[in-house]
């Protein structure tokens, strides 16, 4: 597998010794639609900080000379040990190919940048020439976000949904490989958040552009990722792909009887899905009437105690995971 980006052992530590990044890892695979789901505070930002190259690997220090002098100096990874480092487009961050390889991103880090007193049109002119690329592409990005009709209103006057979009075009000038978005839904109707979810599906499967995203609406979020990355604490707790989240957060029935030790032969000539816990509980993972269910297991001497139908989201799965993290 292809991977456009990868992070190995990444560690970024501030001046209160807080670890935002505590040896996270984790791969984005070419073409994907990658979740990067936690909590705040869980490092996420930092991550996208770094890729970018908004915040440098090295950390700062104060150091007080006096009573009311203070000194910067700049630390050096080799004070805190090894930070990690990470991949992008197969170009090393500890390199200065990395340069190269940052200029394949766009990106929307906190929210996005714009100037308020500016046009749509103005705005993209000005990264165009900030970014040495050519204006042409302005018109089709505008048609492409749905700003093409703004004209001569200044950025300042648009809504909430359209200053996101206009982030999103200012990020996708010079035509990037991937496209970095940090809560990119963060405070929109529910409008707004469709017109979003659209845009960032039409340039992946259009344009195959790969996309990072965080947010904090994880329904939305799993309406859109094909894979997925937990955070948790700077840490990568788990990372899966959209058919693995599906498998684990699939519907299920938990259920007691009497003895497990006879379920396999109840539930395996049916091809129904299973997983024993214990002596006494399971999970049934494909869909089998109570009753038929009751009624094998009576012929095996087995008795259903009690059944529970669950049917976990991404929320919860989330909650669960991390509630497992230290």
């Amino acid at each position: 597998m292809e991977y456009v980006l990868q992070a190995f052992g990444l560690r970024k530590r501030y001046r209160n010794n807080e670890n935002a990044l505590d040896g996270l890892s984790l791969n984005v695979p070419k073409g994907s639609i990658y979740g990067l789901v936690g909590q705040n505070g869980a490092g996420k930002t930092t991550f996208f900080r770094l890729v970018t190259g908004l915040q440098p690997p090295t950390n700062v220090l104060y150091s007080h000379s006096g009573a009311d002098k203070a000194a910067v100096r700049m630390v050096t990874d080799a004070e805190y040990g090894s930070d990690g480092f990470f991949t992008l487009f197969g170009a090393d961050s500890r390199t200065n190919e990395i340069h190269r390889a940052r200029a394949r991103i766009g990106a929307i880090v906190d929210s996005p940048s714009y100037y308020p007193s500016m046009t749509a049109v103005e705005n993209l002119k000005t990264v165009a020439l900030l970014r040495r690329s050519s204006e042409k592409q302005i018109p089709e990005l505008l048609e492409y976000v749905g700003l093409a009709d703004t004209g001569k209103k200044k950025a300042k006057h648009f809504s909430l949904g359209m200053r996101q979009r206009l982030g999103i075009a200012m990020a996708l000038v010079g035509h990037p490989d991937l496209l970095i978005l940090d809560e990119p839904v963060n405070g929109l109707d529910p409008r707004g958040i469709v017109e979003i979810r659209e845009l960032i599906l039409k340039l992946n499967r259009e344009q195959n552009v790969t996309v990072i995203i965080s947010s904090h609406i994880l329904s939305e979020l799993s309406r859109l990722a094909t894979h997925y990355g937990f955070v948790h604490k700077g840490k990568l707790v788990k990372e899966l792909t959209e058919n693995e989240l599906e498998a684990q957060c699939r519907k299920k029935m938990m259920i007691t009887v009497t003895d497990t030790d006879k379920l396999p032969l109840v539930l395996e000539p049916r091809g129904v899905g299973y997983s024993i816990l214990n002596k006494t509980e399971a999970e049934i993972y494909d869909a089998l009437p109570v009753g038929e269910l009751a009624e094998a297991l009576k012929k095996q001497g087995v008795s259903l105690l009690a059944s529970k139908e669950q049917d976990e989201d991404l929320e919860t799965y989330f909650i669960n995971l991390i509630g497992g993290a230290k």
